[in-house]
């Protein structure tokens, strides 16, 4: 049971003891706090709720929850198996993980805005030549000769990016306690600042 939510700071890259360069993708995770646990016999499930970060906004319902563990910013719940020795207003932080432990970072991608069918598709677009004028870039026929309609999930030009994307199997390089930081090998998806949910991958397998 291990999970974190984090911000992404920004891609570098480190350099090993045999002079190897890794890529990575600095995260500020945590502190968290648990705000709450939920429980089989209570709620029909076990799981735990953590929240990142502090606002100066607070809605009704959370008044009573600001009271007691602050004004967080944001909240993300994540199942376990057990929940013994957890309890409310725990506070977690990058010490949860250890180097090389396997994470699936789940993040927002980028929003690409509303984007052709090269681009977000990867059509490889028409010739250029024997009259096909100002139909390089486009897609083609999309109709059905027979129902005579556009099927669902036909490929289109379309809104590209901002969705919910994870990338698993990723490893975690190096941890700084003092800044809160983490060092995970490889990508992750969204800009730098954007909201990051870290979790302990199940499989234990590794991207190298």
């Amino acid at each position: 049971m291990k999970f974190l939510i984090g911000k992404k700071l920004g891609m570098s890259q480190i350099f090993t003891d045999d002079g190897v360069v890794v890529p990575v993708t600095y995260i500020e995770a945590g502190p968290c706090v648990v705000t709450d646990v939920r429980t089989e016999d209570k709620d029909g499930y076990n799981a735990v709720q953590i929240g990142f970060g502090t606002t100066r906004t607070i809605n009704k319902p959370q008044e009573a929850r600001a009271k007691q563990l602050g004004p967080v910013r944001l909240t993300r719940e994540a199942r376990v198996v057990s929940v013994d020795g957890v309890k409310t207003g725990d506070i977690w932080t990058v010490g949860e993980f250890t180097v090389g432990d396997v994470v699936d970072v789940t993040g927002t991608s980028k929003g690409r805005g509303f984007a052709g069918v090269v681009k977000r598709h990867g059509f490889h677009g028409h010739n250029t030549t024997h009259g096909t004028k100002d139909q390089v870039r486009k897609s083609g026929s999309v109709g059905a000769q027979g129902p005579q309609r556009v099927f669902k999930d036909m490929r289109m030009a379309g809104h590209m990016g901002d969705e919910r994307v994870t990338v698993k199997n990723l490893k975690v390089v190096s941890i700084d306690p003092e800044r809160n930081t983490l060092a995970i090998r490889g990508a992750i998806p969204g800009a730098r600042g954007g909201v990051l949910f870290i979790r302990a991958n199940v499989t234990g397998s590794v991207w190298n």
